[in-house]
C-alpha cells in the first residue's frame, strides 16, 4: 500500500478529495497542515457559529493506493489539473504492512478513571479492582477516556455522584459521559450531538453498556438538568454559555471541558453574566471548570 500526500488551501480540498475519489484511492483523509504548532485550528459547528468546513487553511490531503504507480499516476494526472493550482506534492510514500486490528487495538489499553472506575476497550479483561466498567472500543465519535478531557469530566461524575438525577450530556460524542452518568445511578440521560453519528454512536454504545440514554440532536435537550455535561472546546463553550447555563435547574452544576489552561480566564469572564466558574481539575495543560448557576 502506497500513501499519497498533497498540501492544498482550504478551498480545494473538497475538489482534491473528489478527483482522489475518481482516480481510486482507497482512502482519502485530510488534517490540519499546521497540527501540533501555535498555527493549529480547531473547526466547530455547534449553534450560533459557522458550520464545519471542508478542510483547514493549509490542509494536509493524504490519500491511500494499493500500487505505487497508482499513487504516481494520480500524482501526475492532478499536477496537470487547473484545479490544482496552488496545492503541492508532498510525497509518495510506502506504507509498511501491519496487522492494522492488532496495531490499533495495541494502542487502547484499559483506562483507570478512579482506582475502581475503568474504562475498557472489549479486546481487554476488566483489571481486578475495577467496580464501575465502561466497555467502549475507538470508533467514529470522539470520546474513548485517553483525553485528559474525558478523564476528568468522568472523575467529577464518579466523585461527586448523579444518582436520581436528569443528566444532560451536550456534545456527546461517544456518549462516554452519558454512560458514566447511568453507570453511577443518572434516573434521565439526555446525550446531544450536532454530528448524527456521534449521535448513532452513543446509541450504540449505550446498548452496549447495558444502559439507557435519549441520544439525538440539540434541540432534543429539554427544560433543565441537575447536571449539564459539555466537554468540546473553548470557542463554542463561549458561545453556548447563555444556552448552557439556561438549562441547569436551580442549585445544580455545569461541568465544562475541552479548555486550556491559559484560556480558563476567557471562559469565566464569558460564563460571568450567567455564573462564577472555578477550575475544579486539572490534567496535563487542561482544565475542568464547574459552576452552579
Amino acid at each position: 500500500m502506497f500513501e499519497l500526500s498533497l498540501l492544498c488551501p482550504e478551498g480545494k480540498v473538497e475538489a482534491l478529495g473528489e478527483a482522489l475519489d475518481a482516480l481510486d484511492a482507497l482512502s482519502v483523509s485530510v488534517e490540519d497542515a499546521d497540527a501540533h504548532t501555535e498555527a493549529e485550528e480547531a473547526l466547530f459547528g455547534e449553534p450560533g457559529m459557522p458550520p464545519p468546513k471542508e478542510g483547514w487553511q493549509r490542509s494536509r490531503v493524504i490519500a491511500l493506493f494499493a500500487t505505487e504507480a497508482a499513487a504516481r499516476d494520480a500524482a501526475r494526472l492532478l499536477e496537470v489539473q487547473e484545479f490544482f493550482e496552488g496545492c503541492k506534492l508532498l510525497g509518495v510514500a510506502a506504507v509498511p504492512d501491519q496487522d492494522w486490528v492488532r496495531l490499533t487495538q495495541s494502542q487502547f489499553a484499559p483506562v483507570e478513571i478512579t482506582p475502581e472506575f475503568w474504562i475498557v476497550p472489549t479486546w481487554h479483561v476488566p483489571p481486578a479492582g475495577a467496580r464501575q466498567v465502561i466497555r467502549l472500543d475507538p470508533g467514529l465519535a470522539f470520546g474513548t477516556g485517553t483525553h485528559p478531557t474525558t478523564r476528568m469530566c468522568l472523575r467529577w461524575i464518579a466523585r461527586h455522584g448523579v444518582a436520581g438525577q436528569r443528566v444532560l450530556d451536550y456534545g456527546c460524542g461517544s456518549g462516554i459521559l452519558a454512560i458514566g452518568a447511568a453507570r453511577f445511578g443518572a434516573a434521565r440521560i439526555d446525550a446531544v450531538d450536532i454530528d448524527p453519528a456521534a449521535v448513532q454512536s452513543a446509541r450504540d454504545n449505550a446498548q452496549a453498556n447495558g444502559v439507557e440514554l435519549h441520544a439525538g440532536l440539540p434541540d432534543q435537550a429539554d427544560g433543565r438538568y441537575d447536571t449539564v455535561l459539555a466537554n468540546i472546546l473553548a470557542t463554542p463553550l463561549k458561545v453556548l454559555a447563555p444556552l448552557l447555563c439556561a438549562h441547569v435547574a436551580p442549585g445544580g452544576a455545569l461541568v465544562l471541558a475541552g479548555i486550556l489552561e491559559r484560556q480558563a480566564d476567557e471562559l469565566k469572564a464569558a460564563y460571568e453574566p450567567y455564573a462564577k466558574l472555578d477550575v475544579a481539575d486539572t490534567e496535563d495543560g487542561w482544565v475542568l471548570m464547574t459552576a452552579t448557576p
